[in-house]
């Protein structure tokens, strides 16, 4: 049965937001990745998720404790979403940003915005300059819209497009998270800070209320979704997780198993050539962009080493990084209905 509220899941928050004065700067923004619809779509066809604007509230002072101290709650399992920026790591746990879903953090001295939609199961960073991501409470294909607090433009997480307000139309600037597990970013980054419980509200931290990541339980595990899809594909199961890329003109999902089983993959393309390599410790990709047939080959890779600052080797030299994140299928496909899938080595 489809439920069209997730009220039953997330309660209103207690007492009032408060927002701070107009920012004088709004947030950066450039050229929009791929848009398969028209702009006025998404947000014609946007709708509420129960919670009124701010009712789920955004960390917008975030506290942070270190690893030792966050073992002593955080299973080696827990999903977090890693950032790690000019040297410093911090760790965003799964079970903090499901009741808020915004952190407004400055992390090496840059104001980023980590977000994710536990709806879509996706984690993306964006540079948010001087200003403030906010929680509108509406929806598009499943997915968390955004706004931002300084000129009041909206935008779906995933399309990290403007589709409402002074900046329609406008990209925003997004910044490589990592969605993995404790056990994973602290072996890579032993010295990271871990998002604090203190968050100056009252939640239930230790209660994800829609199920279970390990194991899979609830709305993760369950086949369907909760609110209406502009496309829907049965390829994979609804909540089978990808890893998806975009352009300015494609959008690319490639199945994980796939990429595992091969270490890297390319997809060619008429105008450029991609490259994306799987991170074996933190269960990730990571996609590098070159002009056609300039692709390392396989012997050049051989060497590729897998630091803090993400994959190394002198073969990289010269490509482009593309921000890459995980997704469940249907809201990857939702938004994007002619990607190109890449399930086999």
């Amino acid at each position: 049965m489809r439920i069209h509220s997730r009220q039953f899941l997330i309660p209103v928050a207690l007492g009032l937001v408060l927002v701070g004065p107009a920012l004088a700067d709004p947030i950066p923004t450039g050229q929009p990745v791929s848009v398969h619809e028209s702009l006025d779509k998404y947000w014609d066809e946007s709708l509420s998720g129960g919670p009124p604007k701010d009712g789920i509230p955004s960390i917008d002072d975030p506290r942070f404790e270190s690893a030792d101290q966050a073992d002593g709650w955080l299973e080696d399992g827990s999903r977090i979403i890693g950032l790690y920026r000019n040297g410093q790591a911090r760790a965003y746990p799964q079970s903090l940003l499901v009741w808020h879903e915004i952190v407004n953090d400055t992390i090496g001295g840059d104001k980023i915005a980590v977000t994710y939609c536990p709806l879509t199961g996706t984690a993306l960073g964006f540079d948010r300059g001087q200003d403030e991501l906010g929680v509108s409470g509406r929806l598009v294909n499943s997915n968390l819209i955004m706004y931002n607090r300084d000129t009041d433009t909206y935008w779906p997480q995933i399309l990290a497009a403007g589709i409402h307000g002074p900046q329609k139309g406008q990209g925003l600037n997004e910044v490589r998270v990592i969605w993995t597990d404790w056990a994973s970013w602290k072996s890579r980054h032993p010295d990271s800070e871990v998002l604090s419980r203190r968050t100056g509200f009252a939640r239930n931290y230790r209660r994800d209320p829609y199920g279970s990541y390990d194991p899979p339980s609830g709305y993760y595990a369950d086949d369907g979704t909760l609110f209406r899809l502009f496309a829907q594909d049965d390829r994979y199961p609804d909540k089978h997780e990808i890893l998806g890329f975009r352009t300015a003109d494609k959008a690319v999902a490639i199945e994980p198993e796939a990429l595992a089983r091969a270490g890297h993959l390319r997809h060619e393309g008429e105008t450029a050539d991609f490259l994306i390599l799987h991170d074996p410790g933190l269960g990730t990709g990571w996609v590098y962009r070159a002009s056609p047939g300039n692709l390392p080959d396989d012997e050049a890779l051989a060497d590729v080493d897998f630091t803090a600052d993400g994959p190394t080797a002198s073969a990289l030299e010269g490509l482009e990084p593309i921000n890459a994140f995980e997704a469940m299928w249907f809201a990857w496909y939702a938004f994007y209905p002619d990607t190109i899938v890449i399930d086999r080595p």
